[in-house]
């Protein structure tokens, strides 16, 4: 995996009812070396539900833009066994949570149900491949929060949902 593009906005979820859409599920571990908005690093474990198969990734992201739709994103794929060393060395308040992938007038929302000292978050997200990419939201979704910092992964950890 190279330097790329991201691209994506962020929504609140009214319920879990969308679940019963969802065509798989990853159970996603994540810490954080590096917290400035101009450079996240995270480290992320994911094990996934279609084949046990448990992968590492390194990512470093830079600041976001357009309104907090865009920002560029460089990740790696480390061994497993690096990343559970490397957690060590992040930042408190790891994440936890389960992203499911839930199909909708062909694209897929990452539904993250967070788990942890973000019990209780519900956020779906959706990439686009441009910024102006039209998309008719599903039923499901509430309020947009994409370029609301504080729903970050990165904000999360040291601004837990629970203590809001």
């Amino acid at each position: 995996m190279g330097l790329s593009l991201e691209i994506e906005r962020k929504f609140l979820v009214r319920n879990l009812d969308c679940l019963n859409s969802a065509t798989s599920h990853i159970k996603m571990r994540q810490g954080y070396l590096n917290t400035d908005p101009n450079r996240v690093v995270r480290l992320r474990l994911s094990t996934f539900s279609d084949d046990s198969v448990t992968k590492a990734y390194l990512t470093i992201k830079g600041p976001s833009r357009d309104h907090g739709l865009a920002r560029l994103e460089w990740e790696k794929e480390v061994e497993p066994e690096q990343a559970l060393g490397l957690f060590d060395l992040c930042l408190p308040n790891l994440i936890e949570k389960t992203r499911y992938l839930v199909p909708h007038q062909g694209f897929v929302f990452e539904v993250d149900v967070f788990e942890g000292v973000n019990k209780g978050l519900v956020v779906a997200e959706i990439e686009l491949p441009e910024i102006n990419t039209a998309f008719d939201p599903p039923s499901w979704l509430t309020k947009e929060v994409t370029g609301q910092g504080r729903y970050t992964n990165a904000a999360l950890t040291e601004h837990p949902y629970t203590q809001w």
